[in-house]
């Protein structure tokens, strides 16, 4: 929008449309219809009709959906000039939705399925919803679909909204030289969104309105791949290799978190018998550190130890300033935390394909031609194709989802910054007597004492998560069947299994894989990310400063997987790394956690504190 704003006649227009005023509640006005006419195309002439060749190549003609090809052209006598404060129009949407409730919208809200069919020229004759016409919208979508995510609110309000836009607005084609542009506009005193829509140039009448599917890309190939969804084409010669990012890929992602690192200190030296001081602003080590040599200060400033719930980010100052005090976290530990840095750093292991360990990741703002390529070179293969789309930096499953549709994924590339990962087809699954064969996952607490030497430590006690419907590779927004966290989830059943209790049902149903084998695999591969991850000096890997301590939650699968001796094996999938987790459950059922927790990291004491060493 700053591109609107900055201009004044366009503020104006705005201003005379109703939704740019001093915010009362005013008629807005909708006038697009007295400039623009909607054109049908018809692109097959009666010699051409029956051709199958020629009508594979028409559907590959830059227009969203399937025939006919419309074209909004302009219709007023006296054309439009870019010039004229009039010359601004508002679209209003047809369809706004979060993409997890796109199916039971179109099932449940009456007229909408029938009128996305319209737009979207696919067949629809009934009255009541079907699942293929539903299915057919959902993949069609992709091609229609526009994106905005609010700045404010909680982590849920602030998932990206998609949106559809009226008929006219659908009805816009692509150019590489767009004659308009648009922007979404959020309305405050309706809470609604609209399109803005502008011209870039004078047009006259019956000139095309055309708007530009992938602006702002300027690469050859990334426009490409970004009009792949309306403009098909392969790109099976790039190579799909994606080697670790160069230095400077780390030196702006520093610069960008405004983490300033610190200077080189010696280790600090305290009394044995000390008594640490404690600032902290997480209740729940406010409510469950009971252990008699902490003590909590409201006063930060005589703290001997800092456990915020926040990043911290001047560790220059602090180590210059007050290098004996302790904190709960390490420089450029976003390198573990942030999906596309794990990806990355993980490539130290595994080479350009990453490490078994970790599933096959693509980060799709710098790596979206080579999964391309990867996902194409698979499908010709016939080879599965379904993945999973995460956010960089989000927990508890928001804004993640599971297609097999490349449309799909390049698309939610607009949306924020996002990784694509390769699904996990075959996982191991559980035996749930009252569902059936369900995915779960595993939370595993991970200490970090220190980098050189690294001192690592798992907590004995981990948890587990199910899902609450039998798994199968199809009803992919199901989110009951293909999802496990669900104490976050509203209305849903959420199954526990104390550790304790599951490891003898586990090596019941899988008499060959004793959890201790299991859990050796498991803690290999945490301790090969953690050497990888602190392999390089800071900000390339996670900075050695003496006086950090921390916990992680490290999210974990296990898939089927062959080993390099042709064994039937259970490798452990690395899904994401948490800084500060929900410690709740560990708190309710293990009383002695953060007590366990802090004798640990900052006692140097593992005795009795149920963690095992496994750097």
């Amino acid at each position: 929008m700053q591109v609107i704003w900055s201009r004044e006649h366009l503020r104006l227009c705005l201003n005379k449309k109703g939704c740019a005023g001093s915010g009362r509640p005013i008629k807005l006005v909708f006038d697009a219809g007295d400039y623009f006419g909607i054109m049908q195309v018809e692109e097959v002439d009666e010699e051409e009709e029956g051709d199958e060749e020629m009508e594979e190549e028409l559907k590959k003609k830059p227009n969203p959906g399937n025939e006919p090809c419309f074209k909004v052209i302009v219709t007023n006598e006296n054309g439009l000039q870019a010039s004229n404060p009039n010359s601004v129009f508002l679209i209003d949407h047809a369809w706004t939705y979060r993409v997890e409730h796109a199916r039971q919208q179109l099932l449940h809200v009456p007229g909408l399925l029938h009128r996305m069919t319209s737009l979207m020229s696919i067949d629809f004759h009934g009255e009541i919803p079907d699942e293929g016409s539903i299915e057919q919208v959902l993949q069609e979508m992709w091609k229609y679909n526009q994106t905005y995510q609010l700045s404010q609110g909680t982590a849920e309000e602030k998932v990206p909204v998609w949106y559809i836009m009226d008929e006219f607005g659908s009805r816009i084609q692509h150019s590489d030289q767009p004659s308009f542009a648009t922007a979404p506009l959020f309305y405050m005193p309706q809470q609604i969104a609209y399109t803005v829509l502008w011209p870039l140039r004078d047009l006259e009448t019956g000139d095309e309105v055309t708007r530009d599917y992938a602006y702002g890309e300027t690469d050859r190939l990334i426009r490409k791949c970004v009009l792949l969804p309306w403009v098909p084409s392969e790109v099976l010669d790039v190579n799909c290799f994606t080697p670790e990012p160069s230095d400077e890929y780390y030196q702006a992602i520093l610069a960008e978190n405004k983490e300033k690192l610190p200077v080189a200190i010696n280790p600090p030296v305290y009394d044995k018998d000390k008594v640490f001081k404690v600032f902290t602003d997480i209740q729940q080590v406010l409510r469950n550190l009971t252990h008699p040599r902490f003590v909590f200060t409201d006063n930060e400033k005589e703290a001997d130890i800092l456990y915020n719930f926040s990043h911290f980010k001047d560790y220059r100052k602090l180590s210059e300033e007050r290098p004996e005090v302790m904190l709960n976290q390490f420089p450029c530990e976003n390198l573990l935390t942030v999906k596309a840095c794990l990806a990355s750093i993980s490539r130290r292991a595994g080479g350009p394909d990453g490490p078994r360990w970790l599933p096959r990741t693509f980060n799709l703002q710098t790596e979206l031609p080579q999964f391309i390529s990867y996902f194409q070179q698979r499908d010709r293969r016939g080879e599965d194709n379904h993945w999973i789309c995460k956010p960089w930096n989000l927990a508890r499953s928001l804004d993640t989802h599971i297609t097999n549709s490349l449309n799909n994924i390049i698309r939610h590339r607009e949306s924020s910054p996002k990784v694509v990962c390769k699904y996990i087809e075959n996982p191991v699954l559980f035996h749930r007597e009252d569902v059936g064969m369900v995915k779960f996952d595993i939370r595993y607490v991970v200490l970090l004492r220190s980098i050189k030497p690294l001192k690592l430590y798992i907590y004995d006690v981990f948890w587990l998560r199910f899902s609450n419907r039998a798994f199968s590779l199809d009803d992919l927004d199901d989110y009951e069947k293909h999802f496990t966290v669900m104490n976050y989830a509203a209305g849903v059943t959420l199954k526990q299994v104390h550790c304790e209790e599951f490891i003898p049902l586990f090596e019941k149903q899988y008499p060959e894989y004793p959890w201790a084998t299991v859990q050796a695999n498991i803690c290999k591969a945490f301790a090969e990310l953690f050497q990888v991850a602190s392999a390089k000096p800071a900000p390339l890997g996670i900075c050695d400063y003496q006086s950090s301590r921390a916990i992680y939650a490290v999210d974990l699968m296990l898939k089927w997987d062959t080993s390099r001796d042709g064994k039937r094996i259970m490798q452990p999938q690395v899904l994401e790394v948490n800084f500060n987790p929900d410690c709740d459950r560990a708190c309710k059922y293990h009383p002695t956690f953060f007590n366990d927790v802090f004798s640990t990291l900052f006692l140097d004491e593992t005795d009795n504190c149920h963690v095992t060493s496994i750097v």
